[in-house]
């Protein structure tokens, strides 16, 4: 009797953890279209971002990914430093700049996907953009993080 009240709660507690899980799926094309302009998790929520790249361009040439920037984030600016980084997949690297993160994907060419996983931080609308050169004026949206 033990042991199956044991197992019993252990598969409670997994169902409520599932259930704290935000699954986003979000793709990107040779069009320079993410899929959703914008979703929405809740604050300290596990989130996870399943990101594809469906076109069929090559990483150099239609290099896509998903940044989330802090909703104080200047987004022109930030895509303006990230586009020098091209060795380090156009993610800034100074300590200033990375700050303004919230998590990121690789980035992706034609036919190539990436899992980001994070918490969910504090309610809020968190931007989030393509960094490589150029893409950032039409690849954005918004995470909406509402409160608890």
């Amino acid at each position: 009797m033990k042991t199956f009240l044991v197992s019993l709660l252990s598969v409670a507690l997994c169902s409520f953890a599932n259930a704290q899980e935000a699954k986003i799926e979000l793709t990107g094309n040779d069009q320079m279209q993410y899929s959703a302009k914008s979703f929405e998790v809740t604050e300290g929520q596990k989130v996870v971002i399943s990101f594809k790249h469906i076109g069929q361009l090559p990483v150099e040439a239609m290099g896509h990914n998903v940044v989330i920037l802090k909703p104080d984030t200047v987004v022109p600016q930030f895509a303006t430093k990230s586009m020098t980084e091209k060795d380090n997949d156009y993610i800034p690297t100074d300590p200033e700049t990375a700050a303004m993160i919230v998590a990121h994907s690789k980035l992706l060419g034609g036919g190539q996907s990436d899992t980001v996983t994070f918490t969910a931080p504090a309610a809020g609308e968190y931007p989030f953009i393509c960094t490589f050169p150029g893409h950032f004026a039409i690849m954005q949206g918004v995470m909406t993080v509402n409160a608890k």
